[in-house]
């Protein structure tokens, strides 16, 4: 069964009393989640239970060798990732005997992360699952929890094979959220082409997560990439430095003014005396009574009331008032009718001239025990410790960090040690973090369940929360915040995954064989497709076809063909040349585009410059470095039509959809400043990478373009503008994210011999993307045109037409001819 609610709703109570009756009963568990952190979560849940017939354990990557036999014999409640279960449990399948004979239920936890290729690839590991128990007279009950989504028992009946029954009624009681959505504006600097260039959304988060943590308010602010998180909480620290720093600063000038009115009081006293002692003699002595008249007007002749210790409330004598630098009195004790007033601090506004949007932040003045929205305590402007250590109440988490900085900052959020955290979505999902106030979103998160799951982080023990979404300079973002009703009242997308596709199959037919040779038995549990694979496979030399059926005979492992994330080739270590210190890993794909040689990397706040990319040694070499830029990776593409699968007019036009290949090739990086500034472009030297993919394209007959030519467009321009906003919409009909898309434009194809603007899925025999933007091909074009006739800029900017990954540099582009150009296409 499925369990399709919102966040905060009870799935963990859900699956958690049967899994622990399971395991009370004799019987085994197997919980399997998306990320590390929720495993380590959950895991922490089960062992407040305190029950010592419960024998939870973590078996992942971050698990000791050590500790990996007691786990495989002694636990029964085992929580793992569809990587290890991929790599490591079904591969050793014997060594697990006794657990898989006794296993009752499978746990698959926020499900509706396996999407894509990766839940494709999910999709045949627990089919190799089901095999596996199978063998050993096992027939476990799977129970799925997610997120609302759309048609969650079909989505389930893919991902495991299995017949679902589905549950999503949600009658939990919820605080209320307050959602904004948040354009950041535009600067005076200009980009490519004279674009306007409109202030990073990870500038304005940082900002935004400063001013919410100085008020004590507990926030998550998700970015898109593991560079923006680090960004984000670099900035954010760098205000919060800035901020001890002036108190540091009034500290001292308080300090200096209590010390100048110690001062001038101490010297009135000692004044007065004299004064006195001239009175008690002046009857006696003429003189003295003479030079008692002469003494300046400036001091007060009427005796002091006070001693120099003033008294609290009291008001220093006029003469002690500093110009400059007053310090303030001391207040007195609290009580029912004076309460204190909360003391404001303006960290200034996001930009220059504008006010700052959520107010002043309001500073706690005490802390004598948890106090504030989040039950941490405020910020006591009377310790010093607490001003030295408020940059420290800002991190960074996401993929890549070592296991013990990833539990570390785990515990420091719910203990409220850390106040904000800029995170990827590895915080996404699940993670119990009780007491968060605000959640800030930079960047649209790919999909309406994302969007929710993340807000939903926020307010879950109930209380109201603010949620955030802040726009990028992107064509789906500037849509969505023009077009709010997009987003509200819209149900959430359908989850695409496409099991069947061959170049995730084969991979899986393989690791199934070289576990358990496979037989015609097993070959409805891997679908339909599964008889021509495997053909293909044999043919390749892969398997061997007996009568008893397909073996693997090979000596290397076959897991190691199936990258089950979809990055393809050997992980890229990322090493501190000085050092030779391990900072952590990108796929390498990822690697053309993140550690390139003059990539800026940034790891736990620190900033590197890269050095040098061996992509046949594996390694990155980085060194420390303080650049005041950030670095894009630029690409260029070509790509072929391989066969056209499904085509039907569109308008005056043809919609296609079918099997391409494509060459990819990163040739320069972009350096831009955090404000938006281009400081203009390095060239690359790096291979070409090549993939057979599938695209949805679409094409112009010559009539039509050249009466656009006539009204004097610009047709390779507006069909390259039309393309980049394309690729910016289709993840709001497709679940995907826009860097998991490509395109190509061309005002004449080679294989089509017309214009001519493809959209392709950047994963090896695609991931089902293109194909659902082709059956909603209306909808989705409607969209992008009006997603760049909306935009306020005159020529084109990063907000409708400019793509920061076009490696042509955004020229040509012609926005007034790609309205003209969609018009056209879109006509009845």
């Amino acid at each position: 069964m499925i369990i399709s609610t919102g966040t905060a709703s009870g799935k963990s109570l859900a699956y958690l009393t049967p899994a622990v009756a399971t395991c009370l009963d004799g019987g085994t568990v197997l919980y399997l989640t998306p990320t590390k952190a929720l495993a380590a979560d959950q895991l922490r849940s089960l062992r407040e239970l305190r029950i010592t017939q419960l024998r939870a354990a973590c078996f992942d990557g971050d698990t000791p060798f050590e500790e990996r036999t007691w786990v495989r014999q002694h636990a029964n409640y085992v929580l793992t990732n569809p990587d290890m279960l991929h790599r490591s449990i079904l591969p050793r399948h014997a060594q697990w005997s006794s657990f898989f004979r006794r296993l009752r239920l499978v746990v698959v936890d926020e499900c509706h992360g396996y999407r894509g290729v990766f839940g494709s690839h999910v999709a045949q590991i627990l089919r190799r699952l089901r095999r596996v128990c199978a063998r050993y007279g096992s027939q476990p009950v799977f129970m799925l929890a997610s997120a609302t989504a759309s048609e969650p028992g079909a989505f389930a009946m893919r991902l495991t094979g299995l017949e679902m029954a589905e549950v999503t009624s949600d009658a939990s009681p919820k605080g209320a959220t307050t959602v904004a959505l948040w354009e950041p504006p535009l600067t005076d600097l200009r980009g490519e082409r004279g674009a306007p260039v409109r202030r990073t959304a990870t500038a304005e988060a940082a900002d935004l997560l400063a001013d919410l943590v100085l008020a004590d308010i507990r926030t998550l602010a998700f970015v898109r990439s593991r560079r923006g998180a680090e960004t984000v909480a670099l900035s954010a620290r760098a205000k919060l430095a800035d901020v001890a720093f002036s108190l540091e600063g009034e500290r001292i000038g308080a300090a200096i003014a209590q010390a100048t009115y110690n001062q001038s009081t101490h010297d009135q006293a000692r004044h007065d005396q004299t004064t006195q002692d001239h009175a008690a003699v002046g009857g006696q002595v003429a003189h003295d009574r003479a030079a008692y008249d002469q003494i300046p007007p400036s001091h007060p002749t009427e005796t002091l009331t006070s001693s120099p210790a003033q008294t609290p409330g009291a008001s220093a004598p006029p003469s002690a008032q500093p110009t400059e630098a007053p310090a303030p009195s001391p207040s007195p004790a609290p009580d029912a009718s004076h309460p204190p007033l909360p003391q404001t601090l303006s960290t200034g506004p996001s930009t220059p001239g504008s006010p700052n949007p959520l107010g002043s932040p309001r500073l706690p003045k005490t802390t004598g025990g948890p106090g504030g929205p989040s039950g941490s305590g405020g910020l006591d402007r009377s310790d010093r410790s607490d001003w030295a250590d408020l940059p420290d109440r800002i991190a960074a988490y996401r993929a890549g960090y070592l296991a013990e900085d990833r539990r570390l900052l785990e515990k420091a959020l719910r203990s409220g040690s850390i106040m904000g955290l800029a995170t990827t979505n590895a915080l996404e999902l699940g993670v119990d973090v009780s007491g968060l106030d605000a959640v800030l979103i930079a960047g649209w998160p790919g999909t309406r369940a994302s969007l929710w799951q993340q807000a939903g982080r926020a307010g879950r023990d109930g209380q109201d929360a603010l949620a955030v979404l802040i726009a990028r300079d992107d064509p789906l973002d500037t849509y969505l915040v023009h077009h709010p009703q997009a987003l509200f009242g819209q149900p959430v997308e359908a989850i695409v995954l496409d099991p069947d596709n061959p170049y995730v199959l084969g991979p899986h037919l393989c690791a199934a064989a070289a576990e358990i040779p496979l037989t015609d038995a097993d070959l409805p549990v891997f679908g339909p497709t599964t008889p021509n694979v495997l053909d293909d496979l044999v043919t390749q030399g892969l398997l061997r076809k007996r009568p008893a059926g397909w073996f693997w005979t090979r000596r290397e492992r076959a897991t190691d063909l199936a990258d089950i994330r979809g990055g393809g080739g050997s992980p890229i270590q990322v090493v501190e040349s000085s050092t030779g210190r391990l900072l952590g890993s990108v796929d390498e794909p990822s690697a053309h585009t993140t550690v390139h040689t003059g990539a800026v990397y940034l790891h736990q706040g620190d900033t590197y410059l890269v050095e040098l990319l061996d992509l046949e040694a594996g390694v990155a070499l980085v060194s420390g470095a303080e650049p005041d830029y950030t670095t894009f990776a630029r690409d260029v593409t070509e790509i072929s039509v391989l066969a056209s699968l499904r085509s039907r007019d569109f308008g005056p036009g043809s919609l296609h959809f079918g099997e391409v290949e494509v060459t990819r090739q990163v040739v320069s990086y972009l350096k831009r400043r955090l404000s938006g500034e281009n400081l203009g472009d390095e060239p690359l030297d790096l291979p070409p990478r090549t993939l057979r993919t599938r695209a949805v394209w679409w094409t112009l007959p010559a009539s039509e373009v050249a009466a656009l030519a006539e009204e004097g467009f610009d047709l390779g321009g507006a069909a390259h503008a039309a393309e980049h906003a394309s690729i910016g919409l289709l993840p709001l009909f497709a679940t995907c994210d826009r860097w998991d898309i490509g395109g190509v434009s061309t005002e004449l194809h080679a294989d089509t011999g017309l214009l001519t603007v493809f959209v392709y899925d950047g994963h090896e025999g695609g991931a089902g993307f293109a194909e659902r933007g082709h059956a909603r091909a209306t909808e989705w074009l409607t969209a992008t045109r009006e997603a760049i006739a909306s935009c306020e800029c005159e020529r084109g900017c990063p907000s409708c037409i400019q793509s920061p990954k076009c490696g042509n540099g955004n020229d040509p582009l012609d926005k007034r001819g790609a309205i003209r150009l969609l018009d056209t296409l879109l006509r009845p």
